[in-house]
């Protein structure tokens, strides 16, 4: 067993996000199989872009006058729902969607990915 504390993991500025990369590639704990960690989406790491990746369940740790979009194209993203702590969401691959919130709101949570590749936009730019 292997086990490390969120304290202890840096925060990657990713833009419209800054994450903590717990388990997976590039993680504090290595894994080929797997990636876990979590995610803050406010003011300090600016706008989250419209975005699609590999499929991705989602745990809403905490969230202040925030949502999420989601639709057929970054810029049809007509389904909206508001986020609090407990919400569970699971995206399909490639669905587009993108996590917003208002001036002094936040969404912190934590991510799973059944996979370590094509998991990010940057990653899926980085294969192109």
């Amino acid at each position: 067993m292997r086990t490390i504390k969120r304290i202890d993991t840096p925060v990657d500025q990713l833009p419209g996000r800054g994450i903590r990369r717990f388990v997976g590639r590039d993680s504090a704990l290595s894994s080929e199989e797997m990636t876990v960690g979590t995610a803050l989406y406010a003011d300090e790491f600016g706008p989250m872009e419209p975005h699609n990746h590999a499929e991705e369940t989602v745990y809403i740790l905490s969230a202040e006058r925030a949502w999420v979009r989601w639709g057929p194209a970054p810029d049809d993203l007509t389904e909206r729902i508001d986020l609090e702590p407990g919400v569970v969401i699971n995206t399909p691959a490639l669905e587009w969607h993108v996590f917003e919130w208002e001036p002094g709101g936040h969404i912190e949570l934590l991510f799973i990915y059944g996979q370590v590749d094509s998991i990010r936009p940057e990653d899926m730019e980085d294969e192109r």
